[in-house]
């Protein structure tokens, strides 16, 4: 049984992903199973998610999709980049999965399929160690450097969905096939709903202000009433946690930290900047500059909350952790455990079966867990991961 795979934080779920999982099927046919990899308790902006994982699961198997694994942490939380290589890993993982399909604003496969050769080669490389030299973000670099190499092609970076597509390109090479689905409505954080769609970012604005009524326009059924049941959580509840364990680490701590810039002196920026600021939002524009970007700082933030240095990404996953899944997944996942190529996960209780670096990996991601339950109104128990098992539907 050959499935397509779907990367996602469902952030929350809303109509835009219910189109693509339907566009998806539509393109290769309506029985073929959708796996979904999905972020935890973090995301990849260095922010909580909106609500827990099981309940984002669970929304996602209600809008089509057939099987929710988790994209470990170290992944969730990385750059473009680490992100797309680490859920593309997953993917091939499975043994299943023989396609990706993501959102692009442009739908031109063949185009981002040409610039994701292109960023691979020789002849990139050098032209964005160039643009690095001069001080710019690596985002900016990037796209100058892209645009040396092939043109006005390079512009299908500046929309980001288009930008990550080219990052999942790159990490497939010819071990998947990719389906580009014209994302429908509006751009990736617009402010404004439109055509029918609102992003996720409008969204969780509207859930942060209790304003269930307007978010129920722009939300497949049952999104409302899930989120009120399951609670929404908001960094503001842990900034001064996350500012403490910030004022307590030196340069040699921040330069542990991935893409911690500590060639270039960002450790000590990121130190002054935590000994000064009185709030998250004014540690982000301390420490902020031309070349380290607002969403970088934010990263290196939360990965310094959750006690994570760039010695605990691994090359690729250790184990396939299985969320959710319906009884189109459940069939998958008897062909996964004979196909994976690493174990599946299903109970807890199999991580006992783990070698030292998989059980290495659960305990990072149960340690995320434990600190996210702290974004809720009422502080979540720790130890969810351990007693909390796959949705079923």
């Amino acid at each position: 049984m050959k499935a397509v795979g779907i990367v996602a934080e469902y952030n929350p779920f809303h109509l835009g992903h219910a189109h693509h999982i339907a566009e998806t099927r539509r393109r290769l046919g309506g029985e073929t199973p959708v796996v979904c990899v999905m972020s935890g308790s973090w995301v990849q902006r260095g922010e909580c998610a909106l609500t827990d994982k099981w309940t984002r699961a669970a929304l996602a198997l209600a809008g089509g999709a057939d099987l929710v694994l988790e994209l470990p942490l170290p992944w969730a939380i990385s750059s473009a980049e680490g992100f797309a290589r680490g859920a593309v890993a997953t993917l091939e993982a499975t043994g299943v999965v023989d396609t990706i399909s993501f959102g692009s604003e442009s739908g031109d496969l063949a185009a981002l399929k040409h610039l994701a050769e292109v960023l691979e080669g020789e002849e990139y490389r050098d032209a964005l160690r160039v643009e690095m030299d001069k001080g710019i973000s690596f985002a900016a670099a990037r796209q100058k450097a892209a645009q040396r190499c092939v043109g006005k092609e390079a512009s299908l970076l500046n929309s980001p969905n288009d930008s990550l597509g080219v990052e999942y390109l790159r990490a497939a090479g010819k071990g998947l096939a990719a389906v580009a689905i014209f994302r429908q409505g509006i751009s990736h954080d617009s402010d404004c709903p439109a055509n029918g769609f609102a992003s996720a970012s409008t969204l969780r604005a509207l859930a942060g202000q209790g304003r269930w009524e307007e978010l129920e326009r722009w939300t497949p059924p049952g999104i409302r009433a899930a989120l009120e049941r399951a609670g929404t959580a908001d960094m503001e509840r842990i900034q001064r946690a996350v500012l403490a364990r910030l004022r307590q680490m030196d340069e040699r701590d921040f330069s542990r930290l991935p893409d911690s810039g500590a060639a270039e002196g960002l450790p000590a920026r990121l130190m002054r900047a935590a000994g000064k600021a009185g709030s998250l939002e004014e540690f982000y524009e301390l420490a902020k500059t031309k070349r380290y970007a607002h969403a970088r700082i934010r990263r290196l933030a939360l990965w310094a909350f959750l006690g994570l240095t760039a010695a605990d990404r691994p090359s690729g996953p250790s184990y396939l952790r299985v969320l959710g899944m319906n009884g189109r997944g459940k069939a998958l996942l008897r062909e996964m455990k004979v196909r994976a190529a690493v174990p599946v996960l299903t109970k807890t209780a199999h991580v006992r079966e783990l070698d030292e670096a998989a059980r290495r990996l659960f305990a990072l991601e149960c340690r995320g867990t434990d600190l996210y339950g702290l974004c809720f109104e009422t502080v979540r128990p720790g130890g969810m991961d351990y007693t909390a098992g796959p949705v079923v539907v």
